[in-house]
């Protein structure tokens, strides 16, 4: 059984935008979706073993759960704001990253019931979320 909530609908929640008061422009992203943040900078970086006989959990579909888009929307807006300062992406591994990750990968946290696995130096597993639910910001 997922931990998905179908009562919480992803696609009409998530709106991409940039709230009026971000420091960032749109013209300023590398990265254009929370998806290709979790495809391109997440998954090679934060290369960990998980699965049901370990003690950190993963859902190859992450974007299923509402919890997790908006932890890993979070990172993904805070990657974007840090990598335009080289010392701060110290700052944004321990603060942001060392928060959040635990938080999703807890045996406690949104997959808990997750069956999804990887192997030592694998990333972590992924399942492409449907076109049109994270569009390009850049576009």
């Amino acid at each position: 059984m997922s931990d998905y909530n179908d009562d919480f609908d992803v696609f009409d929640s998530y709106t991409g935008e940039i709230p009026p008061d971000e420091d960032l422009t749109v013209s300023e992203l590398m990265l254009g979706s929370v998806d290709e943040f979790v495809r391109e900078q997440l998954m090679p970086d934060y290369m960990r073993v998980v699965g049901p006989r370990y003690q950190r959990r993963w859902a190859a579909d992450w974007w299923r759960y509402p919890e997790a888009v908006s932890r890993l929307d979070a990172l993904w807006r805070s990657w974007e704001s840090a990598r335009h300062d080289p010392t701060a992406m110290s700052s944004w591994w321990r603060v942001d990253v060392d928060h959040h990750i635990p938080v999703l990968m807890s045996s406690e946290g949104p997959f808990a019931n997750s069956e999804d696995r990887n192997e030592p130096g694998q990333p972590l597993p992924y399942t492409a979320p449907p076109p049109s639910m994270f569009p390009d910001l850049r576009a």
